[in-house]
């Protein structure tokens, strides 16, 4: 059987979550994330975040929290601004447009947006009312393309959305890689201050589905649960997603677990720097895109799965390589032998 490098949700969860489900199994709760579970779950993100005026809700995917949290926040007539890469642009099956809104795209090869990436799009909307009206920034951290926000990026794009009076809300699918990068200066606390609304993703980070929205700016959550419940997202075991966060949050699980998935990456991407392999992006998460040839890329899909990301030339291809919480020392190895073996 081949080792995945496909993704980082390849397994079913971290144990301790498995153990914990097991354990809870046969007692009696109250549904609809009013279980103690749940209950406490919240309360240590709170306290991670330190923002106590936070609300906490558990949906089942980043899909379902992108789409309830954009449809939530946003009138009929305004849209999200997303960079070109995003996931709500490229993966959700107009998931965003069928809720009714506008997903406008700017072009961006690492991933992230600026403020001066967002000004013409202000600049060219301003044929009020006949045009969709831009409200809320939509950002990843980490980006689809594995790139992060340093604090002062973070910083600068929260004041310029608070002076155009524009929600900003982070996908937070891979927070925890993003947060544990080696090159990151960005916290937890400070993506609280400085973001509407945000959420910690599990299914790609040991746990076995689960994404936690956090919003932060209480002007919008009136009425939000609705849209959870309206949405398909509000479970009657809502007690199965507070498990897991309350152990994902225990003793920072979720960052012990980010961290192991970039370490790994980081072997492979430095085993290949040692050689010369250029990337498609620099990045410093779990993601990493090294440009090879074609005939090793064949050599190394006998062993591995991988997606092929992006044709660069007749003999060079770019891939996609995604490291997990639970990528062992072996797999790293004889990928990095393959590496050494076929490259000079």
């Amino acid at each position: 059987m081949k080792f995945s490098f496909k993704n980082d949700y390849s397994e079913g969860c971290h144990p301790n979550i498995l153990e914990a489900l097991l354990l809870h199994n046969l007692d009696q709760q109250a549904g609809y994330g009013e279980d103690e579970y749940s209950l406490q779950a919240k309360e240590l993100i709170k306290q991670k975040i330190k923002n106590s005026n936070s609300e906490i809700y558990f949906v089942s995917g980043g899909t379902q929290a992108n789409l309830i949290v954009i449809s939530a926040v946003l009138r009929p007539y305004q849209a999200a601004v997303s960079a070109s890469t995003g996931h709500i642009l490229n993966n959700e099956t107009g998931a965003i447009e069928a809720t009714g809104h506008k997903v406008l795209s700017i072009e961006k090869e690492d991933g992230k947006l600026t403020p001066e990436d967002i000004i013409p799009v202000l600049e060219n909307h301003r044929n009020v009312p006949h045009q969709v009206m831009p409200k809320l920034v939509y950002i990843s951290n980490s980006t689809e393309l594995g790139t992060i926000y340093s604090l002062k990026e973070l910083e600068e794009l929260s004041a310029f959305c608070k002076k155009n009076h524009l929600y900003l809300f982070m996908d937070g699918a891979r927070m925890g890689h993003g947060l544990t990068s080696e090159i990151s200066d960005l916290t937890l606390e400070k993506v609280a201050e400085l973001t509407d609304v945000f959420y910690l993703g599990g299914t790609k980070n040991g746990a076995l589905i689960g994404e936690a929205i956090v919003i932060n700016n209480t002007e919008l959550l009136q009425d939000f649960a609705f849209n959870i419940k309206q949405k398909g997202a509000l479970l009657a075991k809502g007690r199965l997603l507070g498990i897991q966060f309350l152990e994902l949050m225990k003793n920072d699980l979720y960052f012990d677990l980010a961290r192991h998935a970039n370490q790994q990456a980081m072997k492979i991407k430095n085993a290949m720097k040692e050689r010369g392999v250029e990337f498609l992006a620099d990045t410093y998460t779990n993601q990493i895109f090294p440009i090879l040839n074609n005939d090793l890329i064949e050599i190394l899909s006998e062993k591995f799965e991988f997606y092929v990301w992006k044709k660069i030339d007749e003999d060079y291809s770019a891939i996609r390589l995604i490291t997990s919480w639970n990528t062992n020392d072996t797999a790293v190895n004889e990928f990095n032998e393959i590496i050494k073996t076929h490259i000079a």
